[in-house]
Formats: structure tokens, sequence, C-alpha cells
């Protein structure tokens, strides 16, 4: 029983060793580096990190991508239901009835969300 766990306990020194010898020759070479204050500053995608670091986004952006990922997973939800529909519907309609009602909250969801402006950018 425990040769069973010896290929187990092998890959464990190994990814310690390699882990190890990475670390400590980072730190052996790293050292040698010549630092200046060029290579000391933020990185910005080659353009000099001088002023504001983002734009504000007005909340209705953040407003709409939680919608988004809201409805998103309606989808992910709804795929294994179809994917088994033909099973479902076999054992009576209580699947179909069922999915019904998600979809039918889900669409209360969307027009209660039309009806506040929330998809609506202008205000």
């Amino acid at each position: 029983m425990p040769q069973d766990y010896l290929p187990v306990l092998f890959q464990v020194l190994i990814a310690m060793g390699f882990a190890a010898t990475v670390l400590s020759s980072s730190i052996i070479f790293g050292r040698s580096g010549k630092r200046n204050p060029i290579k000391d500053s933020a990185y910005e995608c080659g353009m000099l990190p001088i002023g504001d670091g983002a734009p504000r986004f007005s909340v209705k952006f953040y407003l709409v991508a939680m919608l988004f990922v809201i409805f998103d997973i309606e989808v992910v939800f709804m795929y294994p239901w179809a994917v088994q529909f033909r099973d479902l519907i076999a054992d009576g309609p209580v699947a179909l009835v069922s999915m019904a009602g998600f979809a039918g909250i889900l669409v209360f969801a969307y027009v209660y969300a039309l009806k506040k402006g929330a998809l609506n950018w202008k205000s």
C-alpha cells in the first residue's frame, strides 16, 4: 500500500525542489541587475503613469454589466434543461411548467429593468 504513494511523493519532492531552485536563483541573479528609476517605475502599457489611472465610468455601465451577467446565467441554467428536455417531458409536464415559471420570472425582471430605465443610456 505505501509503495502506491511513492510516485506521488516523488512528484511532490520534485515540485518543491523546482520551486526552491527557481526562487533561490531569482534571489541570487536578481541582485546583480542594475536598477534605475525608469526600471522601477510602474509600467502602464507603454504610457507614462502620469495623471489619473483610469477614466471614471458611469454607474449605468456597471448596472448594465450586472444585468448582462444575470441574464447570461439564465442561459447557463436553461442549456442543461434543453439538452434533457425529451427525458424530462417523458416524466410529465412538471419540468416544462417549472422552466416556464423560471423564464416568466426572468421576463418580469427584464420588463422591470426596462421600466426603471436601467438600460437607458441617456438618463
